[in-house]
């Protein structure tokens, strides 16, 4: 462990970034954070409230009204956040360990994608905001007219855990660079990279104010930033069953929401594909983060010809996936983030089966010799009937439900029948029929011979349960962080 981690854990509890300052709750209140390697406590953490809440929203408010933030040119707010993913890059090592154990992901992964991700997403979104137009002249008749667009105000956001850092770099890069000022509630689960962060933003001189991190439980201090009045826009990322409630709490304050929720996601697979190939990608989608990524290819749908063997080549190959605690250099899939996550994953195989499904590959409980603590799960494949809990509901780990089709209109029937609508892919040679099947299925995106790519600059979101207000990643989602308003004057 890197020092500068040691002593960041070190500080017990680990306090809250509001207005400037680092702040115990006024509760009095702390949460633990554990190693899901080995569920050995990481920190204490200062449980935020209502009233934590609305001291960060106020401070938020304050900072959009007095601090320059939203007045500054475009050209300097970049300044800022340039400087900030400078700091990322500097900081790399410590964030990735930070990350890997809170999360529980594989060490290099986070070394590699995540933290890289968040500097590079900065930059995107600095530099959008310099070459934006926000003025626009209107033509017409007797009148002097444009239209402009400026920041919101305050903007809260609400992440999950099984990509803390990554998705706050998604989140508040957009509406930093547009100007308006935030306030984070990272997932009890994970909060500790985005605490980290906010040193970040500290050491780079961004106004006091303009981000704030407010630690506490989703029923509590997630609840409480849904619903206050004081914000201006809100987004959120995480299941359904939340998004609604976010949604409703957005809405009684006529405020717009973005909602980035869960997903089913398919993949077709034809039988003009590199058999052996295909399944060793899609292995390698189902075991990413240990299956906690809501857009992964969890439905397989394999033309029958090629079915048994593609399932012995993917079984081969998440058999042979080294599972093991974060910080092994040989692992290849870590733990689940908790106990509760764990037994979501173990419950879904149990209902799968008694609703007839049956085991391609057994998944379930795995132990880890020396980390017997840890949250840890097999990977899994089973098949049955597309009507079953297993191929329907979102599970959140390393499990694929496998089908068998005929045809093309059989296939995208099936993709179609979700409830969600997040992202799919096709696999085939003929590029004809794979971009005719890429339009055809129901989501906010497709991929072709390809699963989970997220290049900066192509519009990411969802459909159906699996979101609605906008994606993320794209020109589109800084524009989102302004709003219209019209200047007029008549000329006679």
């Amino acid at each position: 462990m890197l020092p500068e981690v040691t002593q960041f854990l070190a500080t017990q509890p680990l306090r809250m970034f509001i207005g400037g300052d680092w702040v115990e709750a006024a509760g009095g209140g702390t949460f633990e954070t554990r190693d899901p390697g080995d569920n050995k406590l990481l920190a204490r953490v200062t449980a935020g409230d209502e009233r934590d809440v609305d001291r960060a929203v106020k401070a938020a408010h304050e900072a959009f009204r007095k601090s320059g933030w939203a007045s500054l040119p475009a050209n300097e707010r970049a300044v800022y956040l340039h400087r900030l993913a400078d700091l990322v890059d500097k900081r790399r090592e410590v964030l990735a360990q930070i990350e890997s154990l809170d999360v529980g992901k594989p060490l290099a992964a986070a070394m590699a994608g995540d933290i890289p991700n968040v500097s590079s997403t900065l930059r995107y979104f600095a530099d959008i905001s310099v070459h934006a137009r926000r003025r626009e002249p209107i033509a017409v008749s007797g009148f002097e007219a444009r239209s402009i667009r400026v920041p919101y105000g305050v903007c809260g956001f609400i992440f999950p855990w099984n990509f803390p850092l990554l998705l706050v770099g998604w989140g508040i890069s957009p509406a930093l660079a547009a100007g308006n000022t935030v306030v984070i509630k990272p997932a009890e689960d994970t909060p500790l990279s985005t605490l980290y962060f906010a040193k970040l933003v500290e050491e780079a001189g961004i106004p006091k104010g303009v981000v704030n991190v407010v630690t506490g439980l989703g029923e509590t201090a997630g609840a409480a930033l849904s619903r206050h009045a004081g914000v201006k826009r809100m987004s959120f990322t995480g299941s359904p069953e939340v998004g609604r409630l976010v949604g409703e709490a957005s809405g009684r304050n006529l405020i717009p929401v973005k909602l980035e929720l869960g997903g089913k996601g398919a993949a077709i697979v034809f039988d003009d594909v590199d058999v052996d190939a295909t399944a060793r990608s899609l292995a390698g989608a189902i075991t990413l983060n240990a299956g906690q990524v809501c857009c992964t290819a969890t439905r397989w749908l394999v033309h029958e010809k090629i079915l048994d063997r593609l399932v012995q080549t993917a079984a081969e190959a998440l058999t042979s996936t080294r599972i093991g605690h974060e910080w092994d250099a040989e692992t290849q899939m870590g733990p689940v983030v908790s106990e509760k996550q764990r037994q979501r994953v173990l419950g879904y195989l149990e209902r799968g089966q008694k609703e007839g499904a049956k085991f391609l590959l057994n998944g379930g409980a795995a132990t880890v010799k020396g980390h017997e603590g840890g949250f840890y799960v097999k990977p899994g494949l089973l098949t049955g009937s597309p009507d079953n809990v297993a191929c329907r509901e979102e599970i959140f780990g390393p499990v694929a439900y496998v089908m068998p089709f005929r045809d093309e209109d059989q296939a995208v029937e099936l993709v179609n029948r979700s409830t969600y609508g997040l992202a799919n892919s096709v696999w085939s040679a003929n590029l004809d029929r794979a971009n005719r099947v890429a339009e055809a299925m129901v989501a906010g995106n497709s991929w072709i011979n390809a699963h989970n790519c997220f290049p900066q600059g192509v519009p990411y979101g969802g459909c159906n349960l699996s979101g609605m207000g906008g994606g993320v990643n794209s020109p589109e989602t800084f524009h989102d962080y302004l709003r219209p308003q019209s200047i007029l004057r008549p000329l006679a």
